[in-house]
């Protein structure tokens, strides 16, 4: 009796962990693959603003492949010359990613995060398009 009672009050924390640092490992494979995939986009792309609306749909269509919704994840694109889409610049896509705990109720209107991941990617304009 007290072996069943202590290995359950045991593992149930164990488990929630194990799960946890799942979401967290699957997220930060979400994050490196939106912002390597956008910056891809953005440096293909002719207009700047069609550029940016690409660039933000693929990091959609990446996070949703993993779980994730666009309003749990931030964008930033930045441009070391200012026209983004010269020949020779440097791209730079940032994505931030908040974690949510799994399994809370009311984990969403409570704004409970297990992790808040990013990563970054840059690419560079070609000359010849």
């Amino acid at each position: 009796m007290e072996f069943t009672f202590l290995a359950i009050l045991l593992m149930v924390p164990l488990i929630y962990f194990v799960v946890t640092m799942g979401q967290i490992q699957g997220a930060s494979f979400g994050v490196v693959g939106a912002a390597d995939q956008a910056a891809k986009v953005f440096v293909s792309q002719t207009d700047p603003v069609m550029a940016k609306l690409a660039a933000e749909q693929s990091i959609v269509v990446a996070l949703a492949d993993y779980g994730h919704t666009p309003e749990q994840a931030t964008v930033e694109i930045s441009c070391d010359q200012p026209n983004c889409l010269a020949a020779g610049t440097s791209v730079t896509v940032t994505v931030r990613l908040d974690v949510p705990l799994p399994m809370v109720p009311f984990g969403d209107t409570l704004h409970l995060n297990a992790s808040r991941l990013s990563a970054s990617a840059t690419q560079i304009v070609g000359r010849f398009r």
